[in-house]
């Protein structure tokens, strides 16, 4: 074996010189240490509407497929490098600043082909959206399920956090979040004052937020009170045009694409103006499809400009 033992001498004095050289920093590799990867930083177990999930310590490619999910990620300085984004967008809301973010089909309808093509090392999804894709998705890349989207938004945002190991972040953010709610509702006074918050789904169809949706609950921790509806679960109530009386309340907030789009309030609104003397054009990107820590900013900063410039 005349070629085993060249390798084998060209090792040993191989060896040899580096015991000579120590200083300079000499050192063999073997084949198989040439091409081994960067070791793994380590895992965590993240309990989730799927059962238990080992998810990397410090996930570098993330793919999310809930807007909170993708708010989350980008508040605690993760931007994620593929997302399912709503059916009328193109990308990443631009309310949150984050670019390179690649499209991956839509919330209710993920590209599973997209998402591979990426390599992610955590995906993040909803039982409630996803469930028949899970599967296919941990077969990619280890995957964490909140329940579902209806579930309190801070809840989430602290098992988003928890699969990004940075739960501690998360809850940081979401106590400025209050403290800046508590903030608002003691330097402006709005105790007793009612708001709306009117969702125009198409032309037969007004949906009403409550006060556990995610914007209504950030209106009443400001201090305003949402009028009572038939709300399911606390949620959402629809309502027709016809039955536009029922939305009442002293401020009105109406989500729509363009905040300078007066054409978008809906006519059942502009024909009965003396019953809606306050009426107030807010973004549906975070008012209702942002939930998470920087939408519920975004939030208060248009309360907080709506409460300037109304006093």
């Amino acid at each position: 074996m005349p070629s085993r033992a060249r390798r084998r001498s060209s090792a040993l004095l191989a060896a040899s010189a580096c015991a000579l050289l120590l200083l300079s920093g000499c050192a063999v590799d073997s084949p198989a240490e040439e091409d081994a990867s960067p070791e793994s930083t380590g895992t965590h177990d993240v309990e989730h509407a799927r059962g238990t999930t080992a998810v990397p310590d410090d996930p570098q490619r993330v793919v999310t497929l809930e807007p909170l999910e993708l708010d989350t990620a980008v508040a605690v300085g993760i931007v994620p490098v593929g997302a399912a984004v709503a059916s009328n967008v193109t990308g990443a809301p631009e309310y949150l600043g984050a670019d390179g973010v690649e499209a991956v089909g839509t919330v209710p309808e993920p590209d599973l082909e997209a998402i591979a093509a990426l390599k992610p090392d955590l995906i993040l999804g909803t039982e409630a959206r996803h469930s028949e894709l899970y599967d296919q998705l941990a077969s990619i890349a280890p995957t964490v399920f909140i329940a579902t989207q209806a579930d309190p938004w801070r809840d989430n945002a602290l098992l988003i956090g928890d699969a990004l190991n940075r739960e501690d972040e998360v809850a940081d953010l979401l106590s400025a979040v209050d403290d800046r709610c508590a903030s608002l509702a003691d330097e402006y006074e709005v105790g007793g004052e009612t708001a709306q918050l009117i969702r125009p789904r198409d032309e037969t169809t007004l949906s009403l937020y409550g006060p556990v949706s995610f914007s209504g609950s950030l209106l009443e921790c400001a201090g305003f009170t949402i009028p009572e509806q038939n709300w399911a679960d606390g949620l959402q109530a629809d309502i027709s045009p016809e039955n536009i009386l029922s939305a009442q309340a002293d401020h009105v907030f109406i989500t729509v694409a363009d905040v300078d789009d007066e054409s978008a309030i809906p006519a059942a609104i502009t024909q009965n103006a003396g019953a809606f003397p306050s009426v107030t054009l807010v973004d549906t990107s975070y008012w209702v499809s942002g939930v998470g820590p920087k939408g519920a900013q975004a939030v208060l900063d248009d309360i907080e400009s709506f409460l300037e410039t109304s006093r």
